[in-house]
């Protein structure tokens, strides 16, 4: 079991790339946000997945141990693939993930082709438990903003984080919905 890769990007390819660890090129599945911060020649480290089918044997690369674990969390679910989870690690970060799931909101998880709206309840529902016990009984983001204010500010055109920074950054005492997102669009216009 091939565990952790250190070496240099000896190349990259759609969604790969091949590091060079002792002479002994490795191709590591990886998701488009790393790939974009890859270069040739570049000093690289991955924790990873060795993934075993009949008919293929594959790694996945992760920069560090928090994503590795989610990407093993999702593929322990029906129906989500080694394709599927590092699609659902491209589209936000794993603090950011958790926090979507840790608030029953599957909404994150429908933007990942391959994973429909039953598809993504499903995981919110196996995994929301296993991730509270994860963060110490802590619930992830719990009473901070709604999915809906998140979900507002994200059809406008903020990041996940972006929008979740800016509604932390609005006053607690203001509860309307409506309020909320103005406030934290005039921080984001800032």
């Amino acid at each position: 079991m091939i565990s952790y890769l250190k070496g240099k990007i000896l190349s990259k390819g759609g969604g790969f790339a091949v590091v060079e660890v002792n002479n002994i090129g490795y191709q590591i599945f990886i998701s488009p946000l790393v790939h974009a911060d890859l270069a040739v020649g570049q000093e690289v480290e991955f924790y990873t997945h060795q993934y075993v089918r009949e008919d293929a044997l594959s790694l996945y690369g992760f920069k560090d141990a928090a994503e590795l674990e989610l990407f093993e969390l999702l593929l322990a679910i029906s129906g989500i693939g080694p394709k599927s989870a590092l699609g659902v690690m491209s589209i936000a970060t794993v603090a950011d993930i958790k926090e979507s799931i840790a608030r029953g909101d599957p909404a994150l998880l429908t933007k990942v082709s391959g994973i429909g709206r039953k598809t993504a309840e499903r995981v919110v529902l196996e995994l929301r438990e296993k991730i509270f016990k994860l963060s110490g009984g802590v619930k992830i983001g719990a009473g901070v903003s709604s999915g809906d204010e998140i979900d507002a500010l994200m059809t406008l055109g903020y990041s996940l984080s972006q929008a979740r920074e800016a509604l932390n950054g609005v006053d607690a005492k203001i509860k309307d919905s409506g309020e909320r997102i103005r406030q934290a669009l005039k921080k984001l216009g800032k």
